[in-house]
């Protein structure tokens, strides 16, 4: 245990980039204690858009060819970007520990790359030491790499009843959890699991690109003037099961959803984007309350966060659909938009504790190692 994970409390940063790649998202947390004993309180939060580092980022992400030079920039300003974020947010205070998810560009086991230049963060903060990769050591061990955050949630959480943590981003991916009880580290199989269930905001705001010439179906307000067809709704059903029974990670090759798109849509002389937009929303929401509800669990609530909160139709099929009580994390004490960086906040803490920050029944690994690449600031001469 490190001296840092002895004293009363740390304050740590926690970034994350999500695989819709629309925004960095910065938060501020407090993490007191280490392994069974550490909790953690979210302070204040953060958003930066990626502004003209979106379209080279998710093309890149696409797996469209470019220079390597051209990557090696768009790391260091994805870095640059990260630095001012943090300063912002800190405000003039220290931070004892910086958590930088990167930008997932690619994602097939044992294969992932989450694009981001620590030495760049580092020197440009001028103070904290920064971990960064999380996911790499899990993936070399054997293990899927994702989902990563099922031990934060169930620290950030503490949850009293059974509760799923649904995170609705580029891919919805879920945490469910029985009551918190007993001093047992890591939790056991039956108190924690985790799994990937289906493309989320990656189909969502392609539809919203390519057919509602808008970046994003703001507030879901195309969905919800719309009624879902039938038999898109059938086909797309069908598409997400397969990603949701596949019990593995999901990435790359799961967010090309443009033969579904393409069937239905038939360049604008099939459904309309409206339309298109609905079916997506009823599909995912279905497919999001199957995987909570089937997972051996009597899920009583459940935990909404990520970009598709602020989708007012998702959220709406989703509570029609499912038995749980539906809230979003504000009401457990963790804004929804900021829930995967507080996440990173505490894996980042409990790596410098020496803590694994993976599970066996969530990623596969048999023997999950402690994770994350630590970057340290140059000393002053």
């Amino acid at each position: 245990m490190s001296a840092a994970s002895q004293a009363s409390s740390r304050k740590v940063v926690g970034c994350m980039t999500g695989t819709s790649i629309d925004g960095l998202d910065a938060a501020l947390v407090e993490v007191s204690g280490a392994g069974q004993h550490m909790s953690a309180r979210f302070v204040r939060g953060l958003s930066r858009p990626l502004g003209p580092l979106a379209s080279p980022l998710r093309d890149l992400a696409n797996q469209s060819p470019m220079p390597a030079g051209q990557i090696a920039a768009l790391a260091r300003d994805l870095s640059l970007l990260h630095a001012r974020a943090v300063t912002d947010l800190l405000n003039g205070e220290q931070a004892d520990l910086v958590v930088a998810h990167g930008q997932t560009v690619f994602h097939q086991p044992p294969l992932s790359w989450q694009l981001l230049n620590p030495a760049v963060l580092a020197h440009e903060l001028r103070g904290p030491a920064v971990i960064t990769d999380l996911r790499a050591a899990d993936l070399a061990a054997g293990g899927q790499g994702a989902p990563i955050t099922p031990l934060a949630d169930w620290i950030l959480f503490a949850p009293d009843t059974p509760t799923a943590v649904v995170n609705l981003g580029g891919f919805c991916n879920i945490t469910l959890m029985a009551p918190r009880a007993g001093a047992d580290w890591p939790p056991p199989a039956t108190a924690v699991r985790g799994l990937d269930v289906c493309v989320c905001n990656q189909l969502l705001d392609t539809i919203a690109r390519r057919l509602l010439n808008a970046p994003f179906d703001d507030g879901g307000q195309a969905a919800a003037g719309a009624e879902a067809d039938v038999d898109a709704l059938d086909d797309l059903l069908g598409v997400l099961t397969v990603q949701a029974s596949s019990r593995r990670s999901l990435g790359t090759a799961d967010q090309d959803i443009a033969s579904w798109i393409g069937r239905h849509w038939r360049g604008g002389a099939g459904l309309t984007g409206p339309v298109m937009a609905a079916t997506a929303c009823e599909a995912i929401a279905q497919t999001i309350a199957d995987a909570v509800h089937s997972g051996g669990l009597d899920v009583q609530r459940i935990l909404l966060a990520g970009g598709g909160v602020k989708n007012a139709a998702l959220r709406r099929h989703l509570e029609s659909v499912s038995t749980a009580r539906v809230e979003t994390t504000d009401a457990a004490g963790i804004p929804a938009d900021y829930r995967e960086a507080a996440a990173m906040a505490v894996l980042g803490a409990m790596g410098e504790d020496g803590e694994p920050i993976t599970l066996r029944q969530v990623t596969g690994c048999v023997s999950p190692p402690v994770a994350g690449l630590w970057t340290r600031p140059a000393r002053p001469h």
